[in-house]
């Protein structure tokens, strides 16, 4: 697998260097952007195209998963066709499905688009970090990574904000069509400042490997998502989903540890540090995005917050990382990585375990300070885990290193999602039975003559009453065993800081390349 990115680039005059840094900076917002802001419109996309809970996730997971296909195949594209091509029609892509997103009429449409802006975005956090290392002389690269980091780190902060306004104010639909202004102007303005790298026609990819890998990964995701709808391995589609992932993996095995230049080279894997970090990723990818899929229904479906309300609630958690990844860039080098890890696992995992104790009567204090907590935790594991993972590989081996870390991170993301989703849907109906059974004549909550007005099961309205309250119920219990499988994958990673051998003191910027 490749993914440097690196070409030659003419180094620009100051004006022009400071312009393409902004354009730059621009398209890794626009991207950054989109792995919160959408999330809290998802009730609304819902009623929209008439899906239901299990279906509107795959929003979430289609983009993940089709981004976590194409971002190892960038370097190769760079190299084939020119990186100012493949920037170009990466922001291109993505600006133009991002409208034709916002345009869906249908679950089938906007799941589609969202595939296709999956596939372009892929390319534009990779492609961004080189232009900007490209651009600048060594001593003002540092500096450079530190203003493309803001940016980075900004998109999830101003998504849940910036999404529930443009969804009161407007429409869900302006949560997509927000890029357009926003690709518009990094795509003219590279398209006049950016010059082109030379082409390298005789770069190679392992194709086979690349595509047996990339077809078990999406015929995965698709059992998992369409799993609990189809009662599982009862559906004839779901056992040739399940069979076509486990021959094309198998078929990826083979052709790996066979072929003299394969996608993935197994090499990578006997680095104790690297292969304890491509699992931990995974772990905290799965952790961190179910929990984002799961407060808005959460907030505006069992609490009843305007959209705007549960946007700025949320908010603060993408504050709390921004504090610490900022914090744990200084620290790095100065303080055990793996400390710095264990006290994000702490934070991370002491939040879940608060949130098992949910219930639509908490404060907004308390879900703003448990959610700033939260996002400290996830600040003190990117960037350590990153640094951790990548600093004991050669400096010629990092680059792919770092593409292997990010499709781990992105597969355990679209799992976490599809899984905490399934788990919910699942739970709810159980729970609803297991309430139901205890409705019964001889009940002595039916000695209360307000109950029983309120809630008698012999009149219609005293049944809708009733089904109503048991749903609820069932659906907080779902929520409190989903945070609690949250909290349990948290800290079950806790034995792999005892694999981990410490970084080099040098390492303190290795982080950088995947801090995204």
């Amino acid at each position: 697998m490749t993914t440097s990115t690196q070409g030659a680039i003419a180094a620009p005059d100051g004006a022009n260097r400071l312009a393409i840094t902004v354009c730059v900076i621009l398209a890794t917002l626009m991207q950054a952007l989109d792995t919160t802001i959408a999330n809290v419109a998802l009730p609304y996309i819902q009623g929209s195209v008439s899906a239901s809970q299990d279906e509107i996730t795959w929003v979430l997971t289609s983009y993940i998963v089709a981004a976590a296909i194409m971002t190892p195949p960038t370097g190769f594209l760079a190299g084939r066709f020119g990186l100012k091509r493949l920037f170009l029609v990466s922001v291109a892509g993505f600006t133009v499905t991002s409208m034709l997103c916002g345009m869906a009429q249908s679950l089938v449409e906007i799941v589609l688009f969202r595939v296709m802006q999956g596939m372009f975005g892929a390319a534009l956090v990779p492609l961004s970090q080189t232009v900007l290392l490209n651009i600048n002389p060594p001593h003002k690269q540092g500096s450079a990574m530190a203003i493309w980091g803001v940016a980075v780190m900004a998109g999830p902060v101003l998504g849940p904000v910036l999404g529930g306004w443009l969804t009161e104010s407007y429409s869900w639909r302006y949560v997509f069509y927000i890029n357009l202004p926003i690709g518009a102007l990094a795509f003219f303005g590279m398209t006049t400042f950016l010059s082109e790298t030379p082409k390298d026609r005789g770069s190679r990819l392992d194709w086979l490997g690349f595509g047996t890998l990339s077809l078990a990964i999406g015929a995965l995701q698709v059992m998992l998502d369409r799993g609990e709808e189809l009662d599982w391995f009862s559906s004839r589609e779901i056992m040739i989903e399940a069979i076509t992932a486990a021959s094309a993996f198998y078929l990826f095995l083979a052709h790996t540890f066979t072929a003299e230049r394969p996608f993935v080279r197994p090499a990578l894997f006997s680095n104790r540090n690297f292969s304890a970090g491509v699992l931990f990723v995974a772990i905290v990818g799965l952790t961190y995005y179910a929990s984002l899929a799961l407060q808005p229904p959460f907030l505006q479906g069992l609490m009843n917050y305007p959209i705007v309300t549960a946007g700025l609630v949320m908010g603060p958690r993408g504050v709390g990382t921004m504090v610490a990844m900022l914090a744990v860039g200084r620290l790095i080098g100065r303080v055990d990585t793996r400390l710095l890890l264990g006290i994000g696992l702490a934070l991370t995992g002491g939040t879940f375990w608060q949130m098992t104790g949910w219930t639509p009567d908490i404060s907004q204090t308390t879900i703003v300070a448990v959610g700033m907590v939260q996002g400290l935790g996830l600040g003190f594991l990117f960037v350590p885990l990153s640094t951790v993972t990548l600093s004991t590989l050669a400096p010629n081996e990092r680059a792919e290193g770092a593409g292997l870390y990010n499709l781990s991170r992105n597969i355990g993301s679209s799992i976490g999602i599809s899984t905490v989703n399934a788990l919910l849907t699942t739970n709810t109906q159980i729970n609803y039975a297991e309430l139901s059974s205890h409705v019964t004549a001889t009940n002595p909550g039916y000695a209360d003559p307000a109950v029983l007005r309120m809630l008698d099961p012999m009149r219609d309205a005293g049944r809708a009453a009733l089904h109503a309250l048991i749903e609820q119920q069932a659906q907080i219990i779902a929520y409190i065993d989903d945070y609690k499988f949250l909290m349990i994958a948290t800290f079950a990673v806790v034995p792999l800081l005892i694999v981990f051998r410490k970084p080099p003191a040098s390492a303190a910027a290795d982080h950088l390349a995947v801090m995204e």
